[in-house]
């Protein structure tokens, strides 16, 4: 049966059928050719997984982060981080980098990131002198940090699937998070230095520089106040999302006076239909993962791995491999909800922490988004600097290099992010 879903899933895959569509299709076929995998039990699974509480959490913080990026905000953080590194070697790159992490303490989404701060700092790249795949890929693999910083909807699909603590994840994530911030934004000095790239000239004004800290102090304020709710068990995370929104709408409406009712319905299209993509993506991982844990996949590999592999270290260096190989092919939120499953035993097998193990994969499969042949973040910035995909993936070494220490650093150091 594994055998069987792992073929037709590959085959409509390559064929480009959505990854949803693409997994309902394998757990159709595998159900269907087989006497012992009755289809009104494979629904009901389906439909059990998106049966949960904490779910609730994803469309708030993806309407928190349409609600503050959408207005006034996005343009006001970008002015305020210019003023303060765009003087410096590889500045505006660095300006994307900070951009991109102080966004995702507010959208929980490297799509979302790519697609807003990209819109916003590739054209000031290019007018500055810029070159637009440098440009790209800095910004393509920055906006993975979205994914890190809480909140971090594949942490969050992670933690229902694993049955893991939501608070602890994301307390967990900050850190990769900040390393993965100070990495690109070292690595965008030395480049610019390196190349002589041009910087923004424009001379430090104090008074401009206060004034525009105060005014995009509501953006840099909120992922603090989601990490300390979380951290000192204020709210829950279901509750912590709502209010996160609730804060949003205020801000907008009070502070920035931006929030119109076409807006406010705006976003909340864009919430509901992101979070119908998020939620057929769980419901037909849910079918596969039920139907690899019927056939006992994941026992298999287990005791394949113990039989043969007799150090953690390298275990763990496999697990690694795999979560890169899958994250280079598969969406995110759907290799989460199938990898989860299958390493689990695995991981426990040899000890790990489940909060370390969900952080490791979120950081190999975020790696996978500005990695071909499937880059998500990869190909959004490409279309927005409008160069080949092959010339950004070019100027992505600085950046791999970064992202790999982290990765070593998460897996092989538990004691840095677990508390």
């Amino acid at each position: 049966m594994s055998a069987l879903i792992l073929v037709v899933f590959m085959g409509a895959a390559v064929a480009a059928v959505p990854i949803a569509h693409a997994l309902l299709m394998a757990a159709m076929a595998a159900a269907a050719t087989s006497d012992s995998v009755p289809l009104d039990l494979l629904v009901q699974q389906m439909v059990a997984q998106v049966q949960s509480f904490p779910l609730i959490a994803i469309p708030f913080f993806m309407l928190t982060g349409t609600l503050m990026m959408g207005g006034k905000l996005g343009v006001a953080l970008v002015g305020v981080l210019s003023t303060l590194i765009g003087r410096y070697h590889g500045g505006p790159a660095q300006v994307g980098v900070l951009s991109s992490t102080l966004f995702g303490g507010v959208s929980g989404s490297a799509v979302a990131d790519a697609s807003a701060i990209g819109s916003l700092l590739i054209p000031w790249h290019k007018r500055l002198g810029y070159p637009a795949a440098f440009s790209a890929a800095t910004l393509a693999s920055a906006a993975t940090i979205d994914i890190l910083i809480p909140p971090s909807i594949p942490m969050i699909l992670y933690a229902l699937t694993a049955n893991a603590s939501i608070a602890s994840l994301f307390v967990a994530g900050v850190l990769p998070g900040v390393l993965m911030c100070g990495g690109f934004m070292l690595m965008c000095w030395w480049v610019g230095k390196r190349r002589n790239f041009p910087r923004d000239t424009t001379p430090f004004d104090r008074v401009a520089f206060r004034r525009q800290l105060m005014y995009a102090a509501p953006a840099i304020l909120l992922p603090i106040l989601i990490v300390l709710f979380l951290r000192f068990g204020i709210a829950t995370p279901t509750e912590v999302a709502v209010l996160s929104t609730l804060y949003a709408g205020a801000v907008s409406a009070v502070v920035y006076r931006d929030l119109t009712f076409k807006r406010l319905n705006d976003a909340i299209v864009h919430a509901g239909l992101a979070t119908g993509v998020v939620l057929l993506v769980i419901m037909a991982s849910a079918a596969i993962g039920w139907l690899l844990t019927f056939d006992q996949m994941p026992n298999g590999i287990t005791s394949w791995v113990a039989e043969n592999v007799h150090s953690a270290w390298l275990v763990i260096l496999l697990m690694n491999l795999l979560m890169l190989f899958v994250g280079m092919f598969i969406d995110l939120p759907a290799a989460v909800l199938l990898l989860t499953p299958v390493f689990l035993p695995l991981a426990q097998s040899i000890g790990m922490d489940p909060t370390q193990l969900g952080v490791m994969m979120v950081v190999n499969l975020a790696i996978g988004l500005y990695t071909p042949p499937v880059g998500t973040t990869l190909f959004i910035t490409s279309a927005l600097a409008k160069v080949k995909v092959g010339q950004t993936v070019r100027e992505l070494g600085p950046f791999y290099l970064v992202a790999f220490g982290v990765l070593a650093i998460v897996s092989y150091i538990p004691a840095s992010i677990l508390r």
